[in-house]
């Protein structure tokens, strides 16, 4: 994939070598179910992929159980990121492996652009597994459609307490607190295992931590760790930053207050997450079942003065990211360096299943060695009313960020109009400046740029963009 490849400028040390990531095995690929490979010495795993909604890094207190399981006896992904900050397009690189300029959901209003023969739970189900849905699905679609290739669902319309949902086609109110619906019609799902020997595939989402991030009554008053921001927060010089920056209102006190209810909402994702490790140790199906556990997208706190995701800034596409599976070699509780996005789960989860997809895909199984020295992260403003979050695409590395902004917008099927002439561009050198409060192209000279590796890099993101 274009991603894949690096650009011919070398900098720094990470760029001038490969970095370190955790032993794996590569699962063969395959039209079937593979004969070789962790799959085939496992049996076919059951699948539980877990994807919380506006949750960024730094939320880990909230998760000690999550974490004491899936992060300190699987794998911690250290960078983490979704290719689009966004839930929707987020969403649906999860399900489809691909970029959102190629799965075509570039928005939260473009839900149906999603090509659903090409999804991962509709290769699960037609290899023969049992398909469950629990929570959220994708925004903008209608409740009273039933969300293809899910055998059994409780499809959420988002919120925290009596909310609406579409339960295996039946529209109906279930009071009470979403989260815990989720747990528990998950829990519900896991049980049939005890007399339904197919492998299971589980898609479990939960609202939290969403706005308006209303937390379970006896989370209400719950205290949380103190929090003094960092330096991007929310770093009163912001000259050198694009105009909708410039003019963000956010402040410290803001970003404390959204922090503190995004970790009380999580507190019952913690115990539902605690509550399907039990059953799947009482149903003896711990060891082969394939855990994965990601954030939809991040959230500022105040960062730069914005307080929401949509930015091209560390805190809206860095999630925490974790796995899980201890019969395929992922249970020792390591951490893994790789730059890993969205868009590599559903290649994990049908190298697992030793299932080839049909279809391309531009991520990589996350049971293999690959290991990328960037990523494309993208984003578009939808409709033309002004103000917000201009179209913006990234070249993201572990030490450097590019992007650039663009005159490009979306109507709600995710079709894109404009010039698409670059209006601003940002470049940060991560290495020195991790909060991203210098952009070293404000005011810089061409040579200056040259010296930087622009001109390579801007060649490098068109390249990731149109591939």
């Amino acid at each position: 994939m274009s991603e894949n490849r690096r650009h011919p400028v070398s900098r720094r040390g990470f760029l001038g070598g490969a970095a370190a990531v955790a032993a794996a095995t590569a699962v063969p690929a395959a039209a079937q179910v593979a004969a070789a490979g962790p799959a085939a010495a496992a049996g076919r795993p059951n699948i539980l992929l877990i994807v919380t909604d506006d949750q960024p890094k730094h939320t880990e207190w909230a998760l000690p159980k999550t974490v004491a399981w899936l992060a300190d006896q699987g794998v911690k992904f250290t960078h983490g990121h979704v290719t689009t900050p966004l839930c929707a397009p987020s969403r649906s690189s999860v399900f489809s492996g691909r970029h959102a300029h190629n799965h075509g959901v570039r928005n939260n209003k473009a839900a149906h652009a999603l090509d659903q023969s090409t999804t991962v739970q509709k290769y699960l189900r037609q290899a023969g597994y049992r398909t469950g849905l629990f929570g959220k699905y994708l925004n903008s679609w209608t409740l009273a459609d039933n969300p293809p290739h899910f055998e059994e669902f409780a499809l959420l319309q988002p919120a925290y307490v009596d909310a609406q949902w579409n339960v295996n086609g039946t529209v109906q109110t279930i009071n009470g607190y979403t989260t815990t619906i989720v747990k528990n019609r998950t829990l519900a799902f896991l049980d049939k295992a005890a007399t339904d020997t197919r492998p299971w595939f589980a898609y479990v989402t939960p609202y939290a931590s969403h706005g308006p991030r209303t937390p379970e009554a006896k989370y209400a008053d719950t205290a949380v760790p103190a929090w003094n921001g960092r330096p991007s927060v929310p770093e009163e010089d912001r000259a050198d930053k694009p105009p909708y920056i410039r003019e963000a209102t956010g402040t410290l006190a803001d970003g404390r207050a959204i922090r503190a209810e995004q970790l009380r909402t999580l507190l019952s994702v913690d115990d539902a997450v605690q509550a399907f490790k039990d059953k799947l140790q009482a149903l003896g199906q711990l060891e082969n079942t394939l855990v994965i556990y990601i954030g939809d997208n991040g959230f500022s706190w105040g960062d730069h003065g914005w307080t929401a995701k949509s930015v091209p800034y560390r805190p809206a596409h860095e999630v925490p990211f974790y796995l899980s599976w201890p019969a395929g070699g992922r249970g020792a509780g390591t951490q893994d360096d790789r730059i890993v996005a969205n868009i590599d789960i559903a290649p994990t989860l049908l190298d697992a299943a030793g299932i080839t997809p049909a279809a391309p895909q531009d991520g990589r199984s996350l049971l293999s060695s690959h290991s990328r020295d960037h990523l494309l992260v993208e984003w578009w403003k939808q409709g033309t009313a002004t103000g917000g979050t201009p179209t913006w695409s990234s070249y993201v590395a572990k030490d450097e960020q590019y992007t650039e902004y663009y005159d490009l917008r979306t109507d709600a099927s995710g079709t894109v109009s404009g010039t698409g002439q670059v209006t601003f561009r940002e470049y940060y050198d991560l290495a020195a400046d991790p909060y991203q409060l210098t952009n070293l192209l404000h005011g810089a000279t061409p040579a200056q740029e040259q010296a930087l590796g622009i001109p390579a890099l801007a060649d490098r993101l068109h390249a990731d963009r149109t591939a």
